[in-house]
């Protein structure tokens, strides 16, 4: 959503607060914690990620640099999710009264705001569409074109490729897929010249086949408004 010069400044005056980092392959926030701040991320991967007493983790979220790691769980006296760093990150620490000090400033603010929070939702929808519905081609293909199109409308995407710094592991917990599956999976994108995957390094070879293959539509992340 589009903001004005002193929208801008204000939510810039967010990201005064204290820069934290975390390595990867560590949490962020565990589930069960008491939730007091909006963190804002600044460099780096992470997810929101549920799991089962045995061990077994299920990623339902990525956070991408400029994502608000859930922006309203500070009202919440449990948190019932956790989120992990997946490559080191960066990320500011807001408190929730200085959010409300820009809010009660800049109304629109807000407006944008709830704007991320159902885009959050809508790529909640389309996870769930995916692993109920779509076949682990269509899944793992639906994936690559919506964080080509996140990255790309922060500027991390150069042409049609982007750093992807996250593990087979971590693909294969985001789509619900043993690595042996998905390892299959990626084999077969690259011998249908859907994508090229090399060093970390993503690059879509015909986005058009893979939006045709992932049954792609991309209202849901509503880059129109």
């Amino acid at each position: 959503m589009p903001l004005d010069e002193h929208d801008r400044a204000a939510l810039s005056s967010l990201e005064t607060g204290p820069v934290c980092a975390r390595d990867a392959r560590t949490d962020i926030a565990r589930e069960g914690e008491n939730p007091t701040v909006i963190r804002l991320l600044i460099s780096g991967w992470a997810c929101r990620y549920k799991d089962l007493p045995d061990g077994r983790r299920q990623i339902v979220g990525f956070f991408l640099p400029g994502d608000f790691c859930d922006l309203n769980i500070y009202i919440l006296s449990e948190l019932d999710h956790s989120i992990g760093a997946l490559t080191a990150v960066r990320f500011y620490e807001i408190q929730p009264h200085q959010f409300h000090e820009v809010i009660d400033e800049r109304p629109h603010l807000l407006r944008a705001l709830l704007w991320h929070e159902m885009v959050s939702a809508g790529i909640q929808r389309e996870w769930l569409l995916s692993i109920g519905q779509r076949s682990p081609l269509e899944r793992l293909a639906h994936l690559f074109v919506e964080l080509y199109y996140r990255l790309k409308a922060v500027g991390l995407a150069t042409g049609l490729g982007f750093d992807l710094p996250i593990t087979q592991n971590h693909l294969a917990e985001a789509n619900g897929l043993s690595l042996v599956h998905l390892n299959r999976t990626l084999q077969e994108m690259r011998r249908e010249e859907l994508i090229e995957l090399s060093d970390r390094q993503l690059r879509i070879v015909d986005l058009d086949r893979l939006k045709r293959v992932a049954m792609f539509n991309n209202n849901y992340l509503h880059f129109n408004r």
